[in-house]
């Protein structure tokens, strides 16, 4: 009894810091607004619900943000599963590069590519200068946006496991008669079925609540529950509406994870896999050729286009191509910007790394916490206490939240001693390691899972205190995730906008909100310069990814020695977040996939 009683002190203590970190930083602002919209002097104003979900406003609002998360999901899935097929099982000259491609947009903050869609679709854009085609305010420009921001999580989750599924299966059935669709829908099919649910339900998630691009895209016509609540909450100040709303969303939310954890459980059973170099052949045949050429179109015309027509336009000015707009990026007018826009570079940079640190100690002590649990006699984890399956869910809530409303939150509930923070500027870097500490949990756990207990045990028996078991056994193998897991949190943060367009001061916006605040200015200065800080954003988190994919480990043995290598969910990496998915063999890999899941909520 004494090593349980022991175990479980350890992980009360693991949990008790992340706890109180979300439940001041999270749970007491979001509280704070449901009170305020829910709750007066007489009680508690349930009928409000139903007097809001019976306006025909906010039926609409529910309507739109139902259908165009469908159409998205539908389009995504309809355009990325032949791309998932190429990168798992053909061979060609330059696939590293390209799906390094593919996983850009997804980290790339909502208002970069919002901008970079403008450049495509809007007023001046290449459309209107080739055809004179304007889709800016439309459906199809947010449709478009989201199947740019999706692409890779089909791609990756999907494409991951595909790659080691043993073909020779396949052939087996083929041997004893069965054609090429049947032998497909028979034993490939199914096995695929689950990662496919789990990327799709990921994608619905993400385009259900999609703030920044049907802010940016949208117009005053389109407008998602996310939109909606902030709408209500700062321009009108109608707290009660958002207040719903944010409920609604909660539940959709919630419904969505749950429906997410049942495919991850039936994708949970023993597969036969393999190494993915040993799927992967040269293209045969003019079919195969057509396909991976027609894949290479999609990710050109979908992918690569926008970006590169954005990068194009921040350096065209009305006096020809040169660097006008951003110059002026380094002087301040006194109307929106109290500060050069530029300035925003070194703001974003500073909140980021503070909220990378914060990330990293509260989901670290979280995924150390979760990874205490029973194994079975084979090194598995076993099942998880209620406890820690109710904290599990505790870490997941702030992705089913309005980012409006917890930006709100904490102007509202944070203004009292002893959190009065409203003058601090550490509001931004609280709001922003609310989204990136999840990040960190998903990244890290699957590593620290993987770890063979017997390692532990080995140390132990040999006298070493937990303390240097960690010190000596866990933290060399996981030390490369923890790079990983903070190369992923200073990303989210860094593109945070749902939260930070509340919190930032006027005179230290963050680049998101520079953009944003630039875009919604008219004239074509405001814009150019949209267009030369958006590229600057660009290029920062495309370096990042490059130090991403320095470090992400190559072999799953490089992490976590004797991690078993066949039960492997790889599409259960999507839990988390917007921005990639499984990306090839082991434990490793389908923690690096766990940690690009979250982005979107920081969106």
């Amino acid at each position: 009894m004494r090593p349980e009683a022991r175990r479980r002190g350890v992980v009360l203590l693991l949990v008790a810091g992340p706890a109180l970190f979300f439940a001041l930083f999270f749970g007491y602002p979001v509280a704070a607004i449901m009170g305020r919209g829910l709750h007066t002097s007489t009680g508690w104003q349930l009928d409000a619900v139903a007097d809001v979900l019976g306006r025909r406003d906010i039926r609409d609002v529910l309507w739109f943000t139902t259908w165009q998360a469908l159409a998205s999901t539908a389009l995504t899935l309809l355009l990325a599963l032949p791309g998932a097929y190429v990168f798992a099982r053909f061979a060609f000259p330059g696939k590293g590069v390209l799906r390094a491609v593919v996983t850009v947009p997804f980290v790339l903050p909502t208002v970069v590519v919002g901008s970079a869609f403008l450049a495509v679709l809007g007023r001046g854009g290449l459309l209107d200068a080739l055809w004179g085609v304007r889709l800016d305010t439309t459906v199809w420009a947010i449709l478009a946006a989201h199947v740019f921001f999706n692409y890779s999580v089909v791609v990756r989750t999907v494409g991951g496991l595909w790659a080691q599924l043993d073909p020779r299966q396949e052939d087996a059935a083929r041997t004893l008669g069965a054609s090429r669709w049947g032998a497909w829908r028979t034993i490939t099919l199914p096995a695929l079925v689950p990662a496919v649910a789990s990327a799709g339900l990921m994608v619905f998630l993400f385009t259900f609540t999609s703030f920044g691009i049907v802010q940016i895209l949208g117009g005053p016509a389109h407008a998602t529950l996310e939109v909606e609540i902030y709408r209500q909450t700062a321009q009108l100040l109608d707290l009660p509406t958002a207040a719903v709303l944010t409920l609604v969303q909660l539940g959709a939310v919630v419904a969505v994870l749950a429906l997410h954890a049942w495919a991850v459980r039936r994708g949970e059973s023993t597969l036969r896999l393999v190494d993915p170099s040993r799927t992967a052949r040269r293209p045969r045949g003019a079919a195969q050729w057509a396909l991976l050429g027609g894949v290479l179109g999609v990710i050109m015309v979908l992918l690569v286009l926008p970006l590169a027509v954005l990068f194009v336009r921040a350096f065209d000015t009305p006096e020809g191509f040169g660097l006008t707009y951003f110059r002026a990026l380094g002087s301040a007018d006194g109307g929106t910007f109290l500060v050069a826009p530029i300035a925003a570079v070194g703001n974003s940079l500073r909140y980021a790394a503070v909220a990378t640190l914060i990330a990293l100690l509260v989901g670290g002590l979280a995924a150390v916490a979760l990874s205490r649990e029973r194994r079975g006699r084979d090194g598995r984890p076993g099942g998880t206490s209620g406890l820690l399956r109710g904290f599990d869910a505790l870490l997941m809530l702030p992705l089913g939240v309005s980012a409006v409303t917890v930006g709100f939150g904490f102007l509202i509930a944070l203004d009292e001693p002893p959190l009065d923070l409203r003058a601090s500027w550490m509001l931004v870097p609280l709001a922003q390691a609310l989204v990136g500490a999840p990040f960190v949990v998903r990244t890290m756990l699957p590593v620290l899972r993987a770890i063979d207990q017997r390692l532990r045990d080995a140390a132990s028996v040999l006298g070493a205190t937990p303390r240097q078991v960690w010190w000596e056994v866990d933290l060399p193998l996981v030390r490369r995730s923890v790079l990983v897991a903070a190369g992923f949190a200073f990303a989210v943060s860094l593109g945070e906008f749902g939260a930070t367009v509340f919190l930032a001061r006027p005179d230290n916006p963050t680049l998101p909100v520079a953009v944003a605040r630039l875009l919604g200015r008219p004239g074509d200065l405001n814009y150019g310069q949209a267009m030369a800080l958006s590229t600057v954003l660009m290029l920062v988190c495309v370096v990042s990814l490059l130090v991403l994919e320095r470090l992400r480990p190559r072999d799953p043995r490089d992490s976590a020695a004797g991690a078993p290598a066949r039960r492997s969910p790889h599409y259960a990496a999507p839990i988390v977040g917007r921005r990639d998915s499984a990306r090839s063999t082991g434990h490793v890999r389908t923690a690096e996939a766990e940690g690009l899941r979250t982005k979107e909520r920081s969106r």
